[in-house]
């Protein structure tokens, strides 16, 4: 008897086995290339060096170039995700049409830069008629380039963005394209259906490459490759006007990502966590030095599946907040993955733009099995890592003030005034801003170790091999400026990207409790700040800190004057720096009047009255069933929300909800839909108006995930000095 129960239960077992392995391998999936049959070998990197004018010209080793083609053209397959977010991003974007300048549209080639931050390939000119399929794609006035299309697609026209032809878009794809309709019917580009005979694929350029500081173009909407830097940033990029260039000011996802200040995204921006949490794109400064400072981090799990990392690794950061702590090349290939590669997987683990479904950790083990797209990539992060380490070795690649055209006009002569600054540098900022670090034996704050700084200031290769910074975290306690992007949830233990965040971040104690503005009621409150990797800040670079004014982690404090030129961000390294070290200054305005846009501090609010508009396919699972008798076509309409409501109010509801809150959360956005239907509908007065939102504020706050909405406040460090140290400093810092 008990031997023919172990013969039936071992079946059992087997069965069982074999049918959860079926389920697996059916649950299992894999990219476009790994299910045509390829493998990373047929994706070799490029070696020719058609981009040796970039950066200066810098010279490069053969690896180098390989990298930096990669960083110039590589898209890992994303085409195929910004494809699908076409048709499924409530019809807020469309980077095919981002390309063309069909003369009824608001940007085209020639106004790209003022309008969108973007840099136009030098190699094109405008579309002055209809091209293939009827679009107005920039026409290509240089030869051709070397690269294989099959592997980089070819230029779009906008650096950084590719096109490849969408295998999708067959015969009867062809006969429905109506490119009239394409550009003025709503019911038709906003069709989740609709099939386009190009994808546009995204590379790293994209968001990282800007005007050359020292090389200017004159005219930044005709840049030639010479005027260009890799790894500068796109710092005049706009998040509003390129991933909601189908919307008005009238829809509040447009006045969300038209807040985020110009040169920053939110990095959370697809795989949302709920965090309105703009930050400004890294410039890349010094590579090896930073390198040289890179603290050992505690890894495991999934860390470990990713290349070069071992259980100790020394990790420099990359986002603000060191969140990504695996390594250099671990933190590239998450930024692939976050941009699109191996999006048949990774949108398996959130639910995109608007959350509500719990998150799961991107398994990078499975994906590397999985993902051909990804594989290769990986592969080419030595030769990307080996390409920033040579270009921001030499001097030109730091920017200095003094090589750019006109540069030292701007510069003092007056060496007793440097020499103070140096001495203000030394006793107030090197213990943070300098990868030049004293010997561990001296007390951090001592005599011995203020000694050591001015010593180490006053030598002449001080600047030689120093990123300017200890690469370290800091409490946002300490740091004092806004903590939102240091509430950031996805590297969090369990959350999507758990397999690319240390230990050692996972870990990191609770900074404590912040005071707060509550700008509903003019007081100021305590917030008591997370732990679990939340609550820190790493310490930014001052490498050519001249060029890179609005300053803090999202550019908050300073004017933005929209200019690349040197005239253009002198006056915005003059005007920020006046306010970081005479905070009375912040009161006054941070925008310029010239730039219609709502990035406007110290609190970002809309511009006009805006609509929130979510369709059912895209509410969160746990709030559907208790929202399902007031949708209005299938849609969720919350509004309108009047012009100069905080934008974090709404922007950062917490949507991951427990079954237990789905009802009240319900219960609130019904109550908030009313009071704003009756603000409109009894033509309420601002008065009036405040009163009626007044009862709802209180609630909508307890479910925020960030309560810090002032920007431009923080870094109280050197705001005490005598005014003669604060010019010294600043002139000293206009040589960095």
């Amino acid at each position: 008897m008990n031997h023919r129960r172990a013969i039936v239960l071992a079946a059992m077992l087997t069965a069982a086995a074999w049918v959860s392995a079926c389920h697996r391998q059916r649950d299992a999936v894999v990219d476009e290339a790994k299910a045509a049959g390829l493998t990373p070998a047929d994706f070799p990197e490029a070696a020719e060096d058609y981009f040796h004018e970039i950066d200066s010209g810098v010279v490069l080793s053969p690896e180098a170039v390989e990298g930096r083609n990669t960083w110039l053209l590589w898209t890992a397959g994303d085409q195929a995700f910004w494809d699908y977010m076409a048709n499924h991003a409530f019809g807020s974007f469309d980077l095919l049409k981002l390309l063309s300048s069909r003369p009824s549209l608001a940007v085209r080639r020639d106004n790209r830069f003022e309008t969108l931050g973007v840099m136009n390939d030098p190699g094109f000119e405008q579309a002055s008629a209809p091209g293939e399929y009827g679009l107005w794609l920039d026409r290509r006035v240089a030869p051709p380039e070397p690269f294989d299309p099959r592997v980089y697609g070819r230029p779009s026209g906008i650096v950084g963005l590719r096109l490849f032809l969408n295998p999708a878009f067959d015969a009867a794809a062809h006969a429905r394209w109506d490119p009239e309709r394409y550009f003025t019917d709503p019911a038709y580009y906003g069709d989740p259906g609709l099939v386009r005979p190009y994808r546009v694929g995204m590379a790293c350029a994209f968001c990282h490459v800007g005007p050359n500081p020292i090389h200017p173009p004159a005219d930044p909407d005709h840049p030639e490759w010479a005027d260009l830097s890799t790894h500068t940033g796109a710092q005049y990029f706009r998040a509003g006007g390129v991933f909601a260039n189908l919307l008005g000011p009238d829809d509040f996802f447009w006045q969300v990502l038209n807040a985020m200040p110009p040169g920053t995204v939110d990095t959370s921006f697809i795989a949302t966590d709920n965090v309105f949490n703009p930050r400004n794109i890294n410039a890349i400064y010094d590579v090896g030095a930073r390198l040289g400072v890179a603290q050992e981090e505690t890894l495991s799990g999934g860390n470990l599946d990713l290349p070069g990392t071992s259980s100790r690794s020394p990790v420099p950061h990359i986002l603000k907040d060191g969140a990504d702590s695996v390594g250099v090349a671990g933190a590239l290939g998450r930024v692939y993955v976050s941009i699109g590669s191996f999006h048949q997987e990774w949108l398996r683990h959130f639910r995109p733009l608007v959350g509500g479904k719990r998150q799961t950790p991107f398994p990078v083990a499975q994906a590397r099995k999985r993902s051909v797209y990804w594989e290769a990539t990986l592969e080419r992060m030595d030769h990307v890592a080996r390409f920033f380490v040579e270009v921001t070795a030499g001097r030109l690649n730091h920017h200095r003030l003094a090589d750019a055209p006109g540069g030292t006009a701007y510069l003092t002569t007056d060496a007793a005034v440097l020499e103070r600054g140096r001495r203000v540098f030394a006793d107030h900022c090197a213990r943070c801003h300098s990868s030049k670090r004293p010997p561990a034996d001296l007390q951090p704050g001592s005599r011995a170790e203020t000694a050591w700084f001015r010593r180490s200031v006053e030598r002449p290769d001080f600047l030689a091999g120093n990123f300017l910074s200890e690469d370290r975290r800091h409490a946002v306690s300490y740091v004092g400026t806004n903590a939102c992007s240091t509430l950031a949830r996805n590297a969090l233990s369990g959350h999507v990207w758990n397999d690319f965040s240390s230990d050692t971040y996972k870990e990191l104690p609770p900074v404590g409790t912040l005071r707060v503005l509550n700008p509903f009621t003019g007081a100021t409150e305590s917030y008591p700040m997370p732990a679990g990797g939340r609550g820190y800040q790493r310490t930014p670079s001052l490498i050519a800190i001249w060029s890179s004014a609005p300053f803090f982690h999202d550019n908050g404090l300073g004017r933005f004057t929209g200019d690349p030129s040197v005239a253009g961000r002198m006056a915005a390294f003059d005007d920020a720096a006046g306010k970081l070290l005479w905070p009375a200054r912040r009161a006054e305005t941070t925008c310029s009047e010239d730039w219609a846009m709502p990035f406007c501090g110290p609190i970002y609010r809309t511009t006009a009255q805006s609509w929130l508009v979510v369709d059912r396919s895209y509410l969160p699972d746990a709030l559907a069933p208790f929202l399902g008798g007031s949708l209005e076509g299938g849609e969720l309409r919350i509004g309108p929300i009047p012009r100069g409501t905080p934008i974090q109010l709404l922007a950062s509801l917490d949507t991951e909800l427990s079954l237990s809150r789905a009802k009240d959360f319900a219960a609130l956005l019904l109550e908030l839909r009313r009071s704003l239907a009756t603000i409109e509908h009894d033509h309420l007065g601002p008065e009036a108006t405040r009163a009626e939102l007044a009862r709802l504020v209180p609630r909508l706050r307890s479910l925020s995930t960030c309560l810090d909405y002032q920007v431009d406040r923080g870094h109280p460090f050197g705001t005490d000095l005598p005014d003669a140290d604060k010019r010294a400093l600043i002139e000293l810092l206009k040589t960095l």
